[in-house]
């Protein structure tokens, strides 16, 4: 046999422990393609339930805001008497005032 037909024909025992290299290689290759795909857990900036503590706030910051506009630019008034008392009395007595509501 000639040197060229030494390298070209392999015996099974060679030809198995090829793919069992070719295999170990893949199975590296794929551990590393989930390495870098892994993304960490996520952080978050602003944890929930402050989220929700911070959605409360603004919906009591805009509910003010809108009744102050609505009080004093559109009804031409003072915006800061909607913070008092009297003010919403008035504005009670004005709306049920043809009705029979008991005092």
């Amino acid at each position: 046999m000639t040197k060229e037909n030494e390298t070209h024909h392999m015996t099974r025992e060679e030809i198995r422990k090829q793919k069992h290299e070719a295999q170990e290689q893949e199975k590296v290759r794929k551990k590393e393609e989930n390495i870098s795909r892994k993304i960490p857990g996520r952080i978050r900036l602003i944890p929930i339930w402050l989220r929700l503590i911070l959605v409360v706030i603004f919906l009591f910051i805009s509910l003010a805001a809108g009744a102050m506009i609505g009080y004093g630019v559109v009804g031409d008034g003072n915006p800061a008497d909607v913070f008092e008392r009297d003010t919403w009395y008035h504005i009670v007595d004005i709306i049920y005032k043809d009705t029979d509501v008991p005092e």
